[in-house]
Order: C-alpha cells, then structure tokens, then sequence
C-alpha cells in the first residue's frame, strides 16, 4: 500500500484519531444493514449485520470481524461497506459476543485468539454463499483470522479464497506493552475499560461468582483486565498465556492461501520493532508496512479527510486474489 499522511496529520495518533472521530467514511449516504442472529453450537448467539447492496448472485461476499468493542457502525465497518457498495458486491459484519449492542448469554465474551468462532462463521457462510468469500479481519479480528488461517492450514482454501488484517496486533505482549504505558495507557486503555468494564460486570452479574469484581473494578490497564476476565473466562492460566498462544506472528509461516498483512509503523498500538519480517512468513502472506497510518486510519485529503484509501487498497487487493 502506498500511502502518503496528508501534511496537516503528522503522527500516528493523529492519524488513527482523525480517522475515528470525524473521517469520511461514505459518499452519499450511509450504510443501510439488516440484522440476522445466528445461534452458535453452545446455545449462545452472533449477530450479523448485512448491507443492503445491488450484489448479483454469485457477486463475492466480503466478511469483515472488527476490532476491540467494535461493531458495523466502526468507521472502518462502514468504509469497507461503502467500497463493497461501490464494488456491488455482498458484505457482512460479522460481530463477537456482546459486540452489537446486547449481552450475549453464554459465559464468555471474545478474544485476540478466537479462531474458532471464526472458522463456524466462516463455514457457515460458504454453506450459502455460491460465490467467492473473502474475509478481512480489523486489529483484534484480524489477529484472530490469521490465526484461523494458520490453524486451518490447506483447509482453509475449502472456505475462503483470500483473507487480509489491518492493524492487527500480531505480538500482543508487545502491543499490550505499548497501550499499557504513556499516552496509550491515558487515552486508549482508558477508552476501551470505558466500555469492556461495565460489559463485564454485567456478566458477572449474569453468572455470579465468574470472577472477581472488585479486582476487575480496580483493574488500570488492559493486562490487569485480561488476567482477571479474558484469559481464565476463555481457558487460558493467565495474561502472558493468553497474549503468548494467541498470537499470530509465531506461525504466520502455516499460512496455505493468500493472505494481506497490512501494518503502519507508526501505529501507536503495534510498535514497528514487533511486526512480522518477510522471514517469518512464507510464500502466500504479502506484507505491507508503510511508514504513515496510524492504526486503522490512512485518512486522506483535506479537513476533515475521508477514510476511502484503506477499503480501496486492501479491498482490491483481495479481489485480485479470489
């Protein structure tokens, strides 16, 4: 990807900023979706969120899994939509758990890791969809389908024909490292226990005795968060488990269909010196690391920029790769 930052967004704070807050996202009108809930194989529920779009039968289905609390209404969700709405073809977000605006009624939520809620969806879309899948997966969803990727291996060809992540955390105790400390650690992790907390004690009030609450309540950073909610809720002994095996970048080298890792350097949650070199994957992952991007921003133009470079690189790219 050839990106350039529009002169008046230096930095990737800027950058990953302007481009949540107040970046184009559509042209003339936003995204219209129709909801569908799906029942998972533990009795829990998905919501998935499709485009209302002029998509001929057989036209390919773009599957995006968005990011940390994130939803179809993400601004990335809405400017990959608009691409697909422009491309005429099919588009869905596919939410995790407690993700699109009720609580889910399982005792788990979602993780960096969750390769296996993916690989269901993933199925359960190529059973009806006679067209080609492709499927991007959003900073946390996108470590979470590379590492679907490498857990299917030459399977996963059967599914979809191409995946692509943006801004995805593929080191986490390195991105943990980096959210947890400085301006990250006032900003970004205060926003996101802003809205994993109360969702949390919501489930705790849900299943009394799940957890610890007033260890979660005193819980400053998202380690602290994961130890006392995340890792033990999804199986894992501990923070450093969790972020360890559910990292992609160790075994990016199983990948066995075409794969886009797109990653800025300057992305304030994913620091440069931990991202994938081109001896850590093999033949079918393409690496793109521009300098300038922020975490999932790449806007461009003037104030107050639009958000169309980023669906527009890497959704060509996996059409190319179909």
């Amino acid at each position: 990807m050839k990106y350039t930052a529009p002169w008046w967004l230096p930095g990737g704070n800027l950058q990953t900023m302007v481009a949540a807050k107040v970046g184009r996202r559509y042209g003339s009108s936003p995204p219209a979706y129709q909801r569908e809930r799906w029942t998972t194989p533990d009795h829990d529920f998905i919501d998935m969120d499709w485009l209302h779009s002029s998509a001929a039968p057989g036209a390919p289905l773009l599957v995006l899994f968005h990011g940390l609390e994130g939803s179809s209404r993400s601004h990335y969700a809405e400017s990959f939509a608009d691409f697909a709405r422009a491309e005429k073809m099919a588009y869905v977000v596919a939410h995790f758990r407690g993700c699109s605006g009720e609580l889910n009624h399982a005792p788990r939520a979602y993780h960096s890791g969750d390769f296996e809620e993916i690989g269901w969806i993933l199925q359960r879309l190529r059973s009806r969809h006679t067209g080609p899948l492709l499927a991007v997966g959003i900073s946390l969803g996108g470590n979470a389908l590379l590492r679907w990727a490498e857990e299917a291996g030459s399977l996963a060809a059967r599914t979809v024909s191409a995946v692509a992540s943006v801004s995805a955390p593929l080191d986490l105790a390195a991105s943990g490292a980096s959210i947890g400390r400085g301006f990250n650690r006032q900003v970004y992790t205060r926003m996101f226990l802003q809205t994993m907390k109360p969702k949390a004690l919501r489930k705790l009030a849900q299943f009394p005795g799940l957890f610890d609450g007033a260890a979660l309540r005193s819980a400053k950073d998202l380690y602290a968060f994961d130890n006392i909610f995340t890792a033990p809720l999804h199986g894992f002994k501990d923070t450093d488990s969790y972020w360890r095996e559910a990292s992609a970048k160790r075994d990016l080298h199983c990948i066995r269909i075409p794969a886009l890792v797109l990653n800025a350097k300057n992305d304030p949650f994913v620091p440069a010196d931990s991202l994938p070199a081109a001896q850590d994957v093999g033949k079918w992952v393409s690496l793109w690391q521009p300098e300038h991007g922020g975490h999932v921003g790449f806007p461009s133009g003037a104030p107050p920029s639009h958000l169309a470079a980023l669906p527009q690189a890497v959704g060509s790219w996996l059409l190319q790769n179909q």
